[in-house]
């Protein structure tokens, strides 16, 4: 469960009534399971997010489901060694906040900053399973294809920072990423692949430019970007193949995972908030 879609889940349940616990880690040193910041939300049948699980989660559980049965519950903090008092070997110490859900809280929450921003171009296996993989990251995608009926069957559940984008001039939509987003080319047709790829090494400002296929097929997209008049720094900047090295198979799901990782080791620290600068 990303961020978002915790925060966005917080607030239905306030709507309905829920009574609910937030449990925030306050602070860090050391090895922990999860960083400051992180929160989860503790209902007497049902949790939301996680602090990274363990004896750890289960504490904060319970005390968060024994606040529920008092009257009046008080904001309390707990400070706690993980390996002294807890039995886990990570060795470090967290502060939690326990209190209960309400507006104001929420309104104490940070606005969810993604890890990146990728454009997604190709709604064919790999790109389905990159999606799926995608589904619980703090990401921001826009998946594009001039396929309407290649992308999955809408199910009303489809996670809200994976934007469906169905266009006749795929290529266009390269300029109307932000600074810094990733782009991942992997249509059905090597000539759009082909377009779609020299519109992203054009831009000076993409933070990653990966292309599906072989070395072979790098070679011979560069030779013709070349003739086109793209520099050599700009032709440095393709990654293709695609995918961590040393993840090995060419399964779809297996693709997907090595590339969606490879994605993960190059993201900022910081990332951009998307923002869209044309409707449709």
């Amino acid at each position: 469960m990303t961020p978002g879609v915790l925060q966005a889940e917080a607030r239905r349940w306030l709507a309905q009534g829920r009574r609910a616990v937030e449990v925030q880690i306050l602070s860090h040193r050391g090895s922990t399971p999860r960083e400051t910041g992180t929160r989860m939300v503790v209902a007497e049948d049902a949790v939301l997010g996680t602090i990274g699980g363990g004896h750890l989660e289960l504490l904060a559980i319970t005390a968060a489901r024994e606040g529920l049965r008092q009257t009046d519950f008080a904001p309390q903090d707990l400070d706690l060694p993980l390996g002294p008092a807890l039995g886990q070997c990570c060795g470090g110490r967290v502060v939690l906040r326990l209190q209960a859900l309400s507006d104001a809280a929420l309104a104490d929450w940070p606005a969810p900053q993604p890890r990146f921003f990728l454009q997604l171009h190709g709604a064919g296996h790999v790109g389905r399973a990159i999606v799926r993989l995608l589904a619980d990251i703090d990401c921001r995608v826009q998946w594009v294809d001039e396929r309407e009926d290649e992308f999955p069957p809408l199910t009303g559940a489809e996670p809200p920072h994976i934007e469906r984008v169905c266009v006749d001039t795929p290529e266009a939509e390269v300029a109307l990423a932000p600074p810094g987003a990733f782009f991942l080319v992997m249509t059905h047709r090597h000539d759009l692949d082909e377009r779609i790829t020299e519109a992203v090494l054009r831009r000076e400002d993409a933070g990653f430019c990966g292309l599906i296929g072989s070395a072979t097929k790098r070679a011979r997209f560069i030779r013709r970007f070349a003739t086109h008049g793209l520099p050599d720094g700009a032709l440095a900047r393709l990654t293709c193949p695609i995918g961590l090295v040393g993840i090995r198979g060419k399964e779809p799901a297996v693709l997907a995972l090595a590339v969606v990782a490879q994605l993960l080791c190059h993201a900022p620290l910081e990332s951009p908030p998307h923002r869209r600068t044309t409707t449709r």
